[in-house]
């Protein structure tokens, strides 16, 4: 039987009616920072209401606390305030669009190690075996939609080194919680999630995962995804001011500006230059294109990590080239993920690794939103807890 939120947007009644809220964590955070100006302000806004803001964005939710890509994680990310939403796009064996992070996630995000649906699997459950750590590969290719749908989600998390499948499945983070996970968490389909989308009044921003399967895959080629991604925004009456489709891949961009030009236009290039080894944020040498080759190619949004944007200038964070250079090219800039570091005190992990030598407390998360925002002119954040981000940009007057 479906759950009552799950049915009220798949009978197209509206699923929020609560007012947006974001409890205790932004306070807390704001409670961590050094005295200054920003602090004061923050405080400041301690009273006011909160508002749905763009510059808000669910990454996958609200997977901090609630599993990803899932109706109860994205319900929890438009009550703190996110005016947009994400579904990362795969496809399943009979290519039916469904949201997932990656298309070989399903033993990492759902139960189906715990299911008949293992036996399925590209690589099923390795017990941990001395130096040899636990594994397993299940994609979303290896099912079929109706088979997915029989799935619920979990946190994104393993443990290593299990010696079982109970175990395997039992390894989110510390700072992270079981909490809200405990009955699953609901599963959608690509369409569901337009539709969940619009019922709680956010925009929306799906990523086109890179397929784990050859491609054509049973005749359906990469122009084929790319194009039935933006066919379901097409099928549910969604203007295409409304959706920032995003992808690593250049190529994908580049389809939907010349074939959905209206679309193309806010399509976001996820550039994972990063990769590169000896590539840096402050050397345009080093870059894999130029910012005016982008823009002339029809790129309007380019979306790196964060710690791509900035760097340290004195002891002080400050935009790298590569934020300065995309803003004089006129390429709007998105930026990805707060709130996925776990607790900053020791230098932030891989999102901070840039101003490592001041990233000493949780303090420092709104110091590094406020220089997003305000210096380097960032047109969005994604977050895996929206609240931070819409009390910022609430507080700011940001849209």
């Amino acid at each position: 039987m479906l759950r009552p939120i799950v049915l009220a947007f798949v009978l197209g009644t509206p699923a929020l009616a609560d007012p947006i809220t974001t409890g205790p964590r932004p306070l807390y955070l704001i409670d961590q920072m050094a005295p200054g100006p920003l602090r004061d302000k923050l405080l400041s806004c301690a009273g006011d209401p909160v508002q749905r803001t763009l510059f808000s964005i669910g990454h996958r939710g609200a997977p901090l606390q609630f599993p990803e890509h899932t109706v109860e994680s994205n319900m929890a990310a438009a009550r703190m305030g996110a005016g947009i939403l994400e579904c990362d796009v795969t496809f399943t064996s009979d290519k039916e669009l469904v949201c997932r992070h990656a298309q070989n996630d399903l033993h990492t995000t759902t139960n189906i190690l715990a299911t008949d649906l293992a036996a399925n699997c590209t690589a099923g459950f390795v017990p941990a075996d001395g130096d040899a750590k636990a594994s397993a590969e299940c994609r979303t290719s290896d099912i079929t939609l109706a088979e997915f749908r029989t799935l619920t989600g979990k946190m994104d998390a393993a443990n290593t080194n299990a010696r079982t499948v109970e175990e395997y499945m039992d390894g989110t983070a510390g700072w992270r919680t079981d909490l809200y996970a405990a009955d699953g968490g609901d599963l959608m389909t690509h369409a569901e999630s337009i539709a969940l989308f619009k019922s709680l009044g956010a925009k929306f921003t799906p990523e086109l995962k890179s397929p784990a399967v050859d491609m054509p895959y049973d005749g359906f080629t990469q122009e084929d995804y790319a194009q039935k991604l933006i066919d379901e925004y097409k099928s549910a009456d969604i203007p295409a001011s409304d959706v920032w489709a995003q992808s690593f891949n250049l190529d994908d961009v580049l389809y939907w500006i010349r074939a959905e030009p209206e679309f193309g236009a806010q399509a976001v290039y996820l550039d994972g230059s990063y990769r590169i080894e000896g590539w840096n944020p402050d050397a345009p040498e080093t870059w894999t294109h130029q910012m005016d080759d982008l823009k002339a190619m029809g790129v309007n949004y380019i979306a790196p990590p964060t710690w791509v944007l900035m760097t340290l200038d004195g002891g002080k964070i400050v935009p790298t080239r590569y934020a300065i250079d995309a803003s004089a090219a006129g390429i709007d800039i998105i930026t990805w993920t707060m709130e996925r570091s776990g607790p900053l005190q020791d230098g932030g992990g891989w999102y901070y690794q840039s101003i490592k030598d001041v990233t000493n407390s949780d303090g420092v998360m709104y110091e590094v939103i406020d220089v997003l925002a305000q210096d380097v002119g960032v047109r969005g954040i994604f977050s895996d807890w929206p609240a931070t981000i819409s009390y910022y940009a609430s507080c700011m007057g940001l849209e």
